[in-house]
């Protein structure tokens, strides 16, 4: 074949070629067929060169070595080929005229495309975000769960809780915190609700106590919102750890809540802190270590702060329409009803000013009710309504039970005299109880010069408290007019605190006590320093703040822009030093076993001694089977308690046992360890054979069966 042939028949495979590649479509650069194309090409340039030397280059079309040597006609076929093939203008490759080059990117080119050898540029781009699994994701939730501000909140107000009561869990089946009185009572009653509401719960205000007396569980307060914890366990053991578990996170409780409506109202997690352990470990409080009903006062900052949130208002930003959210208020007037029901020693008050800012909030939503920025709107509205309903009515079926034991037992209304008894002098606000580890063997000789040596008496929220609340009347985040409303309010609760001893109370307590339904139930006016310390700790909230943001703005000048250790250490001084002050040296005696007659007598019984302080031993070990017992202790003494004490004096003698038949008392068990000193002493062991009853050993008491 001629130079001018094989020229002609170079042109015209070349101009064929593209049409063939064309017919195969988009999957002409799939793998397979670039495996192909290199055959495809050898068989063209050996039709083209038709010569052994041609012949020779067709054979060679497969080596990259030999396709280095190609002819430029046929390097440029073999380019308009590898276009063809790619789907994809290569005319740019195709001048550079390295036929090997060219050869080598359209085969890495149909690779790529067709799921084969990823491009060698690739290696340059930026690396992919990596997609996490399941796993990883799931403990980066956990992560960002743990490390919430309220996470650790809740945690740290718990471990914090546990600390500053310690050793309250350290042997909570066997002891009680202050002593085992007043919480033996309490005991009782979280295991009697819990016990009479899964079996029989229209008998809840008739317990098995002060028999044969109705209406004997409300003859103090009730402690009824523990129910649920009553519901676990059963026995005088499951009683004490179930009182110890509450006891602590009644604390827990408490320095969330105060810290909750701090940081509601718009101060820094400083100061919140600061407010919340101040409110909850201030040291007048620990000597109310024996009262739970006291010491469960965390549903009230709690419950302000929920509400607060779901009108969207703060102290330091006033009302924000866009963060008001009807849910939360719904939550706060729940848990307001709640705190109610544990008692109404410190619910009466938090009902009042409930009452005082439902009225505020409503003369302003109707003021305002026009303008283009409400205060809330109308679904609010119903929210506060509805939920001021339920705190109602939780208020008024609670209040029932009491109005009838007002009824039938006299004897049990307060006097001012009662609370006279009770009212402590103004020395009182600067002396700690004998409890403070920090101040109480300092203020021994205050004590002294105390009426009497009560825990009513000593009033103490913390010097540093004063301190720091002193300095946020100066130096602080609230606004100054808040800071003055927040002093009249530490003002005028100090003066409630103190009762009768202020101008004999005339126009402060006592006008409360004579006018507002309900007060002249409350003989401690001391417990008003719940509302005293609580306002104290928000002026000290926002003097922490305060000085939390100075230091931030010290600390963007430095270089690098993070505080120093002096100025961090400077921020958590006064959360120590409150923490210091609420250090505690409350002893948790031994509570005394339960006698094995307790458990096998049948009630009605009577159980010897009876006085107030052994009585309410009694209750709690009657959480065995919950028979009716005689015996009882409360803020009172029922009339016929009284004279049933009175007449089993001699027993057993006719005249008592007679008694005691016609009240419906089948056994009386007498506790040989309790009655040194006691009359039963000796007439223990007297005969028996006329009275018509029998005598039985039970391991350290003796049982007479009436």
């Amino acid at each position: 074949m001629t130079t001018e042939q094989s020229g002609v028949t170079g042109e015209a495979t070349a101009a064929t070629k593209p049409a063939a590649a064309d017919t195969a479509g988009p999957d002409a650069a799939d793998s397979e067929t670039a495996g192909k194309e290199p055959a495809a090409g050898g068989t063209a340039g050996k039709a083209t060169s038709g010569g052994p030397a041609a012949q020779r280059g067709g054979e060679a079309g497969n080596d990259r070595s030999t396709t280095r040597a190609a002819s430029t006609t046929k390097a440029a076929s073999s380019a308009e080929a590898g276009d063809a093939k790619d789907g994809e203008a290569k005319d740019s490759e195709a001048k550079d005229g390295d036929s090997a080059k060219d050869s080598d990117d359209a085969k890495g080119d149909g690779d790529a495309e067709g799921g084969g050898k990823p491009d060698r540029w690739e290696a340059f781009a930026p690396a992919p975000e990596p997609v996490p699994g399941r796993l990883r994701r799931g403990l980066r939730a956990v992560g960002r769960f743990g490390g919430h501000e309220w996470t650790l909140a809740v945690l740290g107000s718990l471990a914090l809780a546990v600390a500053l009561t310690w050793p309250t869990l350290r042997y909570p089946r066997h002891t009680l915190p202050q002593d085992y009185w007043d919480p033996s009572l309490q005991t009782w009653q979280m295991a009697w609700s819990g016990h009479i509401l899964l079996t029989n719960p229209a008998q809840l205000w008739h317990s098995n106590t002060f028999f044969p007396e109705p209406w004997s569980f409300a003859f103090s307060d009730t402690l009824l919102g523990y129910a649920p914890a009553g519901m676990i366990g059963t026995g005088p053991e499951a009683a004490l750890l179930r009182y110890n578990i509450m006891f602590v996170l009644a604390h827990a409780l408490a320095t969330l809540g105060a810290y909750a409506l701090a940081r509601q109202l718009g101060a820094g997690r400083a100061g919140a802190a600061v407010a919340g352990v101040g409110y909850a470990y201030a040291p007048w409080l620990l000597a109310q270590a024996g009262h739970l009903h006291i010491i469960s006062n965390g549903g009230i900052p709690l419950a302000l702060a929920m509400l607060a949130r779901g009108h969207g208002w703060s102290l330091r930003h006033g009302y924000r329409p866009e963060r008001r959210h009807a849910g939360w208020a719904y939550a706060g007037w729940v848990v307001a009803a709640w705190q109610l029901s544990l008692g109404f020693g410190i619910g009466l008050p938090f009902a009042y000013v409930l009452a005082v800012a439902t009225l505020l909030a409503t003369v302003t939503w109707f003021v305002r009710r026009r303008s283009a920025r409400r205060p809330f709107g109308v679904r609010l509205l119903v929210a506060d309504v509805v939920g001021a309903l339920l705190f109602a009515g939780v208020g008024a079926l609670l209040a029932v039970p009491y109005f009838k034991v007002a009824e039938l037992h006299p004897n049990a209304a307060r006097t001012l005299d009662d609370v006279r008894i009770f009212s402590p002098p103004f020395s009182g606000f600067f002396t700690a109880p004998a409890e403070s580890r920090v101040w109480g063997s300092l203020h021994e000789g205050a004590r002294a010069g105390l009426p009497w040596n009560s825990p009513e008496m000593t009033l103490l929220p913390g010097f540093v408290l004063y301190a720091l609340a002193a300095g946020g009347l100066f130096f602080s985040v609230w606004r100054l007019r808040h800071r003055l409303l927040l002093l009249a309010g530490v003002v005028v609760t100090a003066i409630l605190a103190m009762g009768t001893r202020f101008f004999g109370g005339t126009f402060t307590y006592g006008l409360l006590f004579d006018h507002l339904p309900g007060w002249n139930g409350l003989r401690t006016p001391g417990r008003m320093m719940l509302w005293t310390t609580l306002l104290l700790g928000l002026l000290a909230a926002g003097a922490v703040s305060a000085f939390a943001l100075r230091v931030r703005e010290w600390a963007a000048e430095r270089v690098p822009p993070w505080p120093g250790p002096w100025l961090r250490l400077a921020t958590v001084l006064p959360l120590l030093l409150v923490i210091a002050e609420g250090l505690n040296v409350t002893p948790h005696p031994v509570v005394p076993v339960q006698s094995a007659a307790l458990r096998s007598v049948d009630g009605p019984m009577l159980v010897l001694p009876s006085d107030q302080g052994p009585d309410q031993l009694v209750m709690l070990w009657s959480t065995s089977r919950f028979q009716d017992v005689v015996n009882g202790g409360s803020g009172f003494t029922p009339t016929r308690q009284a004279e049933i004490r009175k007449a089993t004096e001699t027993f057993p003698d006719q005249a008592s046992v007679t008694y005691l038949r016609a009240l419906g008392v089948r056994n009386v068990v007498v506790l040989r360890d309790r009655i040194g000193g006691t009359p039963w002493a000796t007439t223990i062991d007297a005969p028996i054979d006329a009275l018509g009853i029998t005598r039985e050993q039970v391991d350290n008491a003796v049982v007479f069966r009436l």
